[in-house]
């Protein structure tokens, strides 16, 4: 191609527009859950865009949607792509996981920047797919390494249920049901270097005990620490889960915040008022990092990008969404 002058200057500032865009993107500790469980919402290009525009730099998707995997093409958008729950028996056999890879990861690999691997989210000891997640899990990862892209980290999110204890932070530990369910998954990521996944949510644990949880200690308002060193409810869920690391000999293991998120309607605290707060009080908090862990950011992805008008579960499961089915904003939030 042949340019003038003025497109040639014109080329070189548009291409240091997008390195200086790559850099901004790749150096944010936020990011957004998809959330696609509606029957209003844009088109998976539609959603990429939105990303894009409102300068959002990482991505959960919750399982292999093709069509959004195709928009994330050339995007520079990191990924965290899932394996559903009731995929995951097929999955202990070494070559469903690695024609899983095969089909879902490798062929978008040179253009889409997948970060983690979640393999299940928010099993439990007792679930019908506990037995399954370690066994996936390792022939995900062995898939991934076979297909030479190591550098994409094989994990799976959990919930802060499996705590038996989480105050004060310090005493931190899984729960003695958990416990047998957990460790060895924990030992497979500090083997390998991948973090642990995790959803952590003050509002909930704000809307199930008011009594000893008040709203500004959950929504980042609080002034001055509380006995125990602690000024949010979020650095003390967080590091209770550093502490159960600890105390399973894996100090090392990084806890990413798989999803964090508020509601704006349907249940005690859920305004569109409180949402905004939690959410630009967390985009700020998270670059920063928690008493046990002060050097950050804190790697986190909000739930969710849209409210899902088709989700189960209580009314204000359909509440979380940052942008309406419209594509507007339901609260005024830089993501950089």
């Amino acid at each position: 191609m042949i340019f003038s002058r003025g497109n040639t200057a014109m080329s070189a500032i548009l291409l240091l527009l997008g390195i200086l865009s790559s850099i901004v993107i790749g150096a944010q500790s936020v990011g957004v859950c998809y959330g696609g469980n509606g029957n209003n919402l844009p088109t998976k290009q539609g959603v990429v865009d939105l990303y894009k525009s409102n300068r959002i730099g990482k991505i959960r998707l919750y399982y292999p949607d093709e069509g959004a995997l195709q928009a994330l093409r050339g995007s520079n958008i990191e990924v965290i792509l899932g394996v559903p729950n009731d995929q995951l028996q097929s999955l202990t056999n070494a070559a469903a996981a690695t024609n899983w890879v095969n089909k879902y990861v490798k062929p978008y690999s040179q253009a889409v920047k997948f970060k983690y691997i979640a393999v299940g989210n928010e099993v439990h000891p007792g679930d019908a797919a506990s037995g399954s997640v370690l066994p996936a899990l390792q022939n995900i990862h062995n898939a991934i390494s076979s297909a030479n892209l190591g550098q994409i980290k094989a994990s799976t999110a959990i919930d802060t249920t499996l705590l038996g204890k989480s105050y004060p932070p310090k005493d931190g530990v899984f729960s003695d049901s958990a416990s047998p369910y957990i460790r060895p998954i924990i030992d497979f990521l500090n083997k390998n270097g991948a973090p642990l996944l995790a959803n952590v949510y003050p509002y909930f644990a704000y809307a199930n005990d008011q009594q000893n949880i008040k709203l500004d200690y959950a929504l980042f308002t609080k002034q001055g620490k509380n006995e125990v060193g602690y000024q949010n409810l979020f650095d003390a869920l967080l590091d209770s889960l550093y502490a159960a690391l600890e105390k399973v000999g894996a100090p090392n293991v990084k806890v990413v915040v798989s999803e964090s998120g508020w509601p704006s309607q349907g249940g005690v605290g859920a305004t569109v008022e409180n949402a905004g707060t939690y959410y630009r009080n967390l985009i700020a908090h998270a670059k920063g990092g928690t008493p046990k862990r002060p050097n950050g950011p804190i790697e986190t992805y909000l739930f969710a990008m849209f409210d899902e008008n088709q989700k189960q579960g209580p009314e204000i499961e359909r509440h979380f969404g940052l942008f309406r089915p419209d594509k507007s904003p339901k609260y005024q939030l830089s993501y950089v």
